[in-house]
């Protein structure tokens, strides 16, 4: 398998949940501006979408970051990175992926644009306080989101929530948040996928 990624972006979710499962990899970094991989291809031959990532499965190319993180979770069964599909678990993990992806993720764009208005930022900025709200309540008296258990999901919260420090949003309204952050980015999968993408030395 081959994953497209750019550095701390949210393709960074999948490569975690690949090192968590332990499954063989091989990463490509894309130049999002130029729509070139690393190697020279045009990377919207890969993903018409023209964002991370996409996961070349060897069976075909799959995008989106939610998608893909259930894909590699099946594959590896034992490594329990998601509840067993058809229980009520599995669709809680599912609920908070889709919570992340629409209600986190994309608020947070408009920080990351700088055609962005300041009345599209601050209402981002209204937004995420919010969102990181529910959740801080949510996370109350739990590792995870889903409770004791690791999941697919407390990568993609990890990795959307690191977008807070280049952003500047002030996060420390939410210690149940910040608890969680440093937990799961001490995971030694996290780490390693960190430091493969040059976030830290």
């Amino acid at each position: 398998m081959k994953l497209y990624f750019s550095p701390g972006a949210c393709s960074l979710s999948p490569h975690i949940v690949l090192r968590e499962a332990g499954l063989d990899v091989t990463l490509e970094k894309v130049d999002l501006r130029s729509k070139k991989t690393a190697s020279g291809a045009d990377y919207l031959s890969i993903n018409p979408k023209g964002y991370v990532p996409a996961l070349d499965t060897g069976d075909g190319v799959l995008t989106e970051g939610p998608a893909i993180v259930q894909f590699v979770a099946d594959k590896a069964p034992g490594k329990a990175l998601a509840p067993a599909a058809g229980t009520m678990a599995r669709y809680r993990m599912i609920e908070w992926l889709n919570f992340i992806s629409t209600e986190v993720h994309k608020n947070y764009s408009p920080l990351f644009n700088p055609a962005s208005s300041d009345d599209a930022k601050n209402n981002a900025r209204d937004n995420l306080a919010k969102r990181y709200a529910y959740i801080e309540g949510m996370l109350a008296g739990r590792d995870y989101l889903l409770g004791d258990q690791y999941s697919v999901a407390d990568a993609y919260l990890f990795v959307v929530t690191n977008w807070a420090r280049p952003v500047k949003l002030d996060l420390s309204a939410y210690p149940n948040l910040q608890a969680f952050h440093a937990r799961v980015g001490a995971r030694p999968a996290v780490q390693e996928a960190l430091r493969a993408e040059g976030l830290i030395d």
